[in-house]
């Protein structure tokens, strides 16, 4: 099986999945604690502006199940959006929420099925990583030949490494340490063996390989030559830095902080930080 295929087969078997208490399997990948709920909002709000236009057709590439009611916000003005996915059963869960103010189309994001300069915008969460940078080359061609001309396209994509997060790596791996004794005591769960504790966290489910800031203010302007490229902060912190840093009672005064210092050096935080928005405006 190649890895495209094993991209579709955990998403339509595992990964879109709903489980018992109403999150998709795949929300594991996510922090869905309460304390960490109104920072997580207001990073997934900052894409919207960027499609203040409006238009037809917003193509949202990698659409999965349309996950979180914010996702929703996105197409507000537009006509329609195109959910774009492997995944046959990502799709079907989209056109729940979605219904007759969506279109659903199955295929591969290297390889759009679209005519050109079709898109009043373009976004796309998540999804790239899953390409072979090669593949994300074809891909970022694949926005740029359809994207209509004075309109925008915004990836959220993660860096292979980001400096920021590997600044706070001892931080994190102890608090990971101090969290995993508190619940032993409490007589949760056993602590972190030293296997657990050393080396770098594996890509869990699906094939994953990135690329930094210096690969797209290369790549990109070969491969869209008139368009302007910038890079801004989505989040700039990992779900394990979350998890591990973040806890009542601070936890959401710390995140009100890192969020208004993203906002003021947002380019800063986007380059370094864990996930960017990569903002092609043709």
């Amino acid at each position: 099986m190649n890895k495209k295929n094993e991209v579709r087969a955990f998403y339509d078997e595992i990964g879109w999945k709903l489980e018992s208490d109403g999150h998709f399997q795949n929300a594991r990948y996510e922090d869905l604690r309460p304390v960490s709920a109104e920072y997580i909002h207001r990073c997934h709000l900052r894409i919207p502006k960027y499609f203040e236009e409006g238009g037809k057709y917003l193509l949202d590439i990698g659409s999965g199940p349309v996950q979180y009611p914010e996702y929703l916000t996105y197409s507000k003005k537009f006509d329609l959006r195109v959910c774009f996915d492997i995944s046959i059963t990502a799709l079907e869960e989209a056109r729940k929420k979605i219904g007759d103010k969506g279109l659903y189309v199955v295929g591969d994001a290297a390889n759009l099925p679209f005519a050109p300069d079709v898109f009043d915008g373009i976004v796309s969460l998540h999804t790239f990583h899953h390409l072979t940078l090669d593949e994300q080359r074809e891909a970022w061609k694949e926005v740029y030949r359809t994207l209509r001309s004075k309109k925008n396209a915004v990836v959220v994509n993660g860096w292979t490494e980001s400096e920021m997060m590997q600044k706070w790596l001892p931080a994190v791996k102890f608090m990971e340490s101090l969290g995993s004794i508190v619940a032993l005591l409490r007589g949760r769960k056993k602590p972190l063996d030293s296997k657990q504790k050393s080396g770098k966290a594996k890509p869990t489910g699906t094939f994953i390989q990135k690329m930094d800031a210096n690969w797209i203010r290369s790549e990109l302007p070969k491969i869209a030559p008139t368009a302007n490229i910038t890079i801004r902060c989505w989040r700039s912190v990992s779900v394990r830095w979350l998890r591990a840093i973040v806890h009542k009672p601070y936890g959401k005064k710390l995140l009100r902080r890192l969020f208004k210092k993203e906002e003021e050096d947002s380019q800063t935080y986007g380059e370094r930080g864990q996930y960017p928005m990569i903002i092609l405006s043709k």
